[in-house]
């Protein structure tokens, strides 16, 4: 194994990690309890490889139906599944889970957990040969992780947070389906071999970037907020 190609393939997720980490600020997530969600979510490739093989299996599709399927179906819905599940069984019911930035911060920690196991095994295995892939994959594929992240852990904490029942349910299925839907079109894109639909790629990273970045920063704004609060009623 390159030493060299495997620093490229673990350097874009710890990078995201430490960024959103320090960026928590008022109420940080325990290190302890973020640890073992990065190395859930770094172990559910294991699942996730079994199913995704499973999937394929039955997926008869000509031409353009079957890179609809692989991207939605096989890596889009058995991805995100299992990233969610990790938060699910780790982090959403713990007493640490208190306010709503944190849904984002356990959702990216599980998500760039399973990016690192999967650009090593892209970057430094399948397409070594390939001196590009590891910028390819840091620039776009880590990040993207990252993005349908901030989706899931946006509704997860509404679905979480609301007093509402009807709200919660919705907001609790949003946190499964929207990271799909982001996941499989940003797939299908690549997949489906039409030049026309590639010019719409950058244009769609850009709109995800944009789209989720107002979503963090709305919660670090709540973030802030609550902490200002807290500590004005202490005086």
């Amino acid at each position: 194994m390159s030493t060299r190609l495997f620093i490229i393939a673990i350097t874009p997720a710890l990078v995201i990690t430490v960024g959103l980490y320090l960026s928590d600020r008022y109420d940080k997530e325990p290190l302890k309890l973020l640890l073992i969600t990065y190395i859930l979510g770094a172990l559910s490739v294991i699942p996730t490889i079994f199913v995704e093989e499973l999937l394929t299996v039955f997926n008869v599709f000509p031409g353009i139906l079957g890179a609809f399927y692989t991207a939605f179906i096989v890596a889009g819905f058995t991805e995100e599944y299992f990233k969610r599940l990790v938060v699910l069984k780790v982090a959403y019911k713990s007493k640490y889970f208190n306010e709503k930035l944190d849904g984002i911060v356990y959702a990216v920690f599980a998500s760039m957990g399973f990016a690192t196991i999967e650009n090593v095994i892209y970057v430094v295995y399948r397409y070594s040969n390939n001196p590009y892939i590891g910028l390819y994959r840091g620039i776009l594929s880590v990040p993207a992780h990252g993005v349908f992240a901030v989706t899931m852990g946006y509704y997860l904490s509404l679905a979480k947070f609301s007093t509402i029942e009807e709200r919660k349910r919705r907001a609790y299925r949003r946190s499964l389906y929207m990271p799909i839907i982001f996941h499989g079109i940003f797939d299908f894109i690549l997949m489906a071999n039409i030049p026309q639909l590639t010019i719409i790629f950058v244009p769609y990273v850009i709109y995800l970037w944009w789209l989720n970045e107002r979503k963090l920063s709305k919660y670090l704004y709540d973030s802030r907020s609550r902490f200002i609060g807290t500590r004005e009623k202490r005086k």
